[in-house]
């Protein structure tokens, strides 16, 4: 990353709460950051009990931040946290430069990355969606007034519902071509579904090592890169576990905390990928601190799919990066396999889940006959 002034930011992360993992917090806030190509030229950390409805920080500290913006002259003040569209009006307003939030933050760092016509539509989709709820403050031009002979609009309407007007056909329109792209992906799935080969999705928090496994698995060239959302579609590959299991092996989009219900929307299609999954591979980062928070936050988002009841095979990654830690296999009372302990990278125990997957497939037939018939029924809540 070039220190360039031309994206220099200002990043804001507030402790809400004394939270015990705002350190984690905030290097996930740079990386992000970093990530969408933005140089931090500063960080400001600040403690608060509840956020202030009006500017999410006190007016202390928002007089601190602008002193900041007239010393740094950063190109946007990016928030660690999601932010209320007044919130973000209101700092605009008087911080007088561009206010993202981590939502925003996230759709910027997915708009770049992607590369596929389909993901190209989805990111499109959930900005268009994004940008609705923001127009209260998005451009100068809102407050006037339109209106008067030859336009189509009624006297006096304002520019805002225009634009509204015209997001919500946009949105229309993007949502008939992804349902296209739908269609063609539901009759790729049906092909596999009836080659009767189990399915199986890798899953996990961004930068765990998914993409790395899913190649050394498969012997793929999946672009996998130590940075967050390297991978942004879905890659099926059949997998010969053995002489005589075979498998379909899908690698997936990673999970982030608060990752932003409109992407979760937008990306259905590629979502839908776990969603149809006799197993997933929830592929953990052992080394990382914050490993059980981001276990939670895969499988909420898991939850919110309809994916939480499929079952899993957690494959704690990158054991070469802890201490004393070797590959081997974890099994329950009943023998079930539970745990697996790998180094993608190293390519260290990846025979020992070799032999996990086909354990838990043939625990998953012994103990749920139903599982292999099971038709799942995403978003039909």
């Amino acid at each position: 990353m070039q220190n360039s002034p031309k994206n220099l930011v200002l990043l804001i992360a507030v402790n809400l709460n004394r939270n015990s993992e705002f350190d984690e917090d905030v290097a996930e806030g740079i990386a992000l950051t970093e990530s969408a190509g933005f140089y931090v030229a500063q960080v400001l950390m600040t403690n608060r009990p509840k956020v202030d409805p009006s500017f999410f920080v006190g007016s202390g500290k928002l007089d601190e931040i602008k002193t900041l913006c007239e010393t740094l002259k950063p190109v946007a003040v990016i928030f660690n946290h999601n932010i209320t569209p007044v919130q973000e009006r209101n700092l605009d307003r008087e911080l007088k430069v561009r206010i993202i939030d981590r939502t925003q933050l996230i759709l910027d760092i997915f708009a770049k990355r992607v590369t596929s016509n389909e993901g190209i539509l989805q990111i499109e989709l959930a900005q268009q969606s994004y940008i609705a709820t923001r127009l209260v403050r998005r451009w100068t031009h809102l407050e006037r007034q339109r209106g008067g002979i030859g336009l189509r609009s009624g006297s006096g309407e304002k520019q805002i519902e225009l634009d509204k007007r015209a997001i919500s056909d946009k949105v229309t329109l993007l949502k008939k071509r992804l349902a296209l792209v739908v269609k063609q992906r539901d009759t790729q799935r049906k092909a596999r579904l009836k080659s009767g080969l189990p399915t199986l999705s890798i899953v996990g928090y961004t930068n765990a090592g998914k993409s790395t496994l899913f190649n050394a698995l498969t012997k793929a060239k999946v672009y996998a890169e130590n940075r967050l959302f390297a991978t942004l579609q879905t890659t099926s590959r059949h997998l010969f576990i053995d002489e005589t299991n075979e498998v379909v092996l899908s690698d997936t989009v990673g999970f982030i905390r608060d990752l932003p219900h409109k992407l979760v929307a937008a990306f259905r299609a590629t979502l839908e990928e776990t969603v149809y999954a006799q197993l997933l591979l929830h592929v953990v980062d052992v080394a990382h601190a914050s490993r059980i928070r981001q276990m939670e936050d895969v499988n909420s988002v898991l939850s919110e799919i309809n994916a939480d009841t499929i079952p899993q095979l957690v494959v704690y990654n990158k054991i070469d990066l802890s201490e004393n830690v070797e590959p081997h296999i974890t099994y329950s009372d009943e023998q079930e396999p539970l745990e697996v302990f790998v180094s993608a990278y190293q390519n260290q125990g990846l025979d020992l889940l070799r032999q996990a997957i086909i354990e838990k497939l043939e625990w998953i037939k012994n103990n749920n006959n139903q599982q292999q018939d099971l038709v799942y029924e995403p978003w039909k809540n």
